[in-house]
């Protein structure tokens, strides 16, 4: 679920400039990775944005970059980077990098989900300057609200699993492409109002 932050209140510019350039890109995470390889190419094979959300981020005028926080062995993440990773590829204006989690802790918990738990993936929104504007994830929207209801708990792992495989099959990527396009949006609408409203209050 998409989340405003504006400037990054735990990490500098050139810190998540620094992890930005030192991160995967999704072909080479997928070389390096040890768990669900098949899986991530499988799934990438089948992704694909269309023109409308490329069309939406260009429309923005602004170069953006999203930084993945994930690890290769997550089963949201087999279901949700390939997508990502489809959306850079059609919107020119965007590029993507995959880091760690374990290997980036303090990053993590910045972002933890509810305040509590290091769920991945993670999407951090930074700007031509790499300052973060926005967070998403670990989950699309209704995805997650039924993650988090008793009935969902109250199931075994595999059964939870099971169901999210179902859900990300039927979406087909169609809720996580509008919903980081529209994080786009509001972060890039919000910046042009800004000179406007910093006017108004003078």
């Amino acid at each position: 679920m998409p989340r405003c932050t504006g400037i990054t209140h735990t990490e500098s510019m050139t810190s998540l400039q620094t992890r930005f350039l030192d991160g995967l890109s999704f072909d080479e995470m997928v070389a390096s990775a040890t768990s669900n390889v098949e899986l991530y190419i499988g799934i990438r094979a089948h992704a694909s944005a269309s023109a409308v959300f490329a069309d939406r981020i260009a429309a923005t005028g602004r170069q953006w970059h999203l930084l993945v926080i994930s690890e290769d062995w997550c089963g949201d993440a087999v279901n949700i980077v390939p997508w990502i990773d489809a959306l850079t590829v059609a919107a020119p204006n965007v590029d993507l990098r995959i880091i760690a989690r374990d290997q980036n802790l303090d990053l993590m918990d910045a972002h933890l989900t509810n305040g509590r738990t290091r769920s991945i993936p993670i999407v951090l929104l930074l700007d031509e300057d790499y300052v973060e504007r926005a967070w998403w994830g670990p989950r699309q929207r209704p995805l997650q609200e039924w993650f988090e209801t008793a009935e969902t708990k109250a199931m075994t792992k595999d059964e939870r699993y099971k169901e999210l495989r179902r859900w990300y099959a039927r979406d087909r990527g169609r809720t996580l492409l509008e919903e980081l396009t529209a994080m786009i949006e509001r972060v890039s609408f919000a910046a042009q109002d800004a000179p406007a409203i910093a006017r108004a209050a003078s």
